[in-house]
C-alpha cells in the first residue's frame, strides 16, 4: 500500500509537469469559473444584507387626536405591545411632537401651531416591512387615532427590488456554477484524451482500473486545489478592494463562507471531473 502511494504520488506529479500546459488551462478554467461563482454569492450575500438593513429603517407612525385621553393613548399602546409584528414602539407626547414640528417646520407655519393642538404619536418600527399595512389596517378606526402613516409605495418599491436582486443573483450563481462545472470537466476530459495511449498501454499489461484511476483523479484534486486558491485570492480582493455602499458591504464570516464554498466545489469538480473524464478511456 506504501508503495502504491507513492507511485500514484510520483505519476501524479509527473503527469503534472509533462502536461504543464494543459495542467495551466485546467487551474485557469477553475479559477476563473469559480471566481465568478464566488462574486455572485457575495452580491447575493450583499443585497440580503442590505433588505435587512433597510427593512430595519422602515417606520409607521400613529398619530392620536391632539384631544384624545389618556385610556385611550394607553388602549394603543397596549394593543401595540401584544403585537409580534411590531418590533418596537416608541412614544411621544404632545410636546415632544411640538418641539419636533418647530424644528422642521418655516416660522411662519409652526407659530400657528401649539402644544394642545399638535397631536402625539407612537413611532413604531415593524419586523418586516410589510407589516406596516397590518399596523395601518388595525388601527384606522380605533378611538383616539387620528391618521397612521408610512411609506407605502417605498415598501412595495423596496420588496421589489430586493425580491429581484436575490433572484437574479440566485440564478447567476447557479449558472456560472454549471458553466463552471462543464468548462473543468472539458478540460480535464482534455488533458486525459491526450493521453489515451498512457491508459491503453497500461491496461493492456495488466493495470487495474483503480491503479490507473488513482493518479488522475489526484491530478484533478490538485488542479481544483490551485484553482480553487487563486479563485479566493480574486474574491477575497474583490470584498476587500472593491468600493461598496455601507449597508452592502459584509463581514469577513461572510467571506470565509463563500470562500469554503468555491474550495470545496473546486476539489469536488476536479477529483469528480476527473474521476468521470477516465471511465471512457478505462474500457480496452
Amino acid at each position: 500500500m506504501r508503495v502504491y502511494f507513492r507511485y500514484a504520488f510520483k505519476e501524479t506529479l509527473s503527469n503534472l509537469w509533462r502536461n504543464r500546459m494543459m495542467t495551466i488551462a485546467a487551474v485557469l478554467t477553475v479559477a476563473v469559473s469559480l471566481s465568478l461563482v464566488g462574486s455572485a454569492l457575495l452580491l447575493k450575500q450583499s443585497a440580503a444584507q442590505a433588505s435587512a438593513q433597510w427593512q430595519q429603517g422602515t417606520r409607521v407612525t400613529i398619530w392620536m387626536q391632539p384631544g384624545a385621553s389618556s385610556s385611550e393613548i394607553t388602549g394603543v399602546s397596549t394593543q401595540l405591545a401584544g403585537m409580534p409584528i411590531v418590533k418596537s414602539c416608541v412614544y411621544r407626547s404632545q410636546a415632544q411632537d411640538y418641539r419636533e414640528a418647530k424644528s422642521l417646520l418655516p416660522p411662519d407655519e409652526y407659530q400657528v401651531l401649539s402644544v394642545a393642538a399638535t397631536p402625539s404619536s407612537f413611532r413604531c418600527v415593524p419586523t418586516v416591512p410589510s407589516d406596516a399595512f397590518v399596523v395601518q389596517s388595525t388601527f384606522a378606526h380605533d378611538p383616539g387615532v387620528y391618521q397612521i402613516t408610512a411609506p407605502e409605495q417605498q415598501i412595495r418599491q423596496m420588496n421589489r427590488a430586493i425580491r429581484i436582486l436575490q433572484i437574479v443573483f440566485l440564478i447567476l450563481a447557479a449558472v456560472l456554477l454549471l458553466s463552471a462545472t462543464v468548462l473543468i470537466l472539458n478540460t480535464i476530459r482534455m488533458a486525459i484524451f491526450a493521453r489515451r495511449r498512457e491508459v491503453s498501454v497500461m491496461k493492456l499489461v495488466g493495470a487495474t482500473n483503480w491503479f490507473i484511476r488513482v493518479p488522475y483523479i489526484t491530478e484533478g484534486f490538485i488542479q481544483g486545489l490551485l484553482g480553487s486558491g487563486v479563485a479566493i485570492l480574486a474574491v477575497t480582493a474583490l470584498h476587500t478592494w472593491y468600493p461598496l455602499h455601507n449597508e452592502f458591504q459584509l463581514n469577513t464570516s461572510a467571506l470565509v463562507g463563500t470562500n469554503v464554498v468555491v474550495l470545496v466545489v473546486g476539489v469536488v469538480i476536479g477529483s469528480v471531473g476527473s474521476a468521470i473524464a477516465i471511465r471512457r478511456f478505462l474500457d480496452v
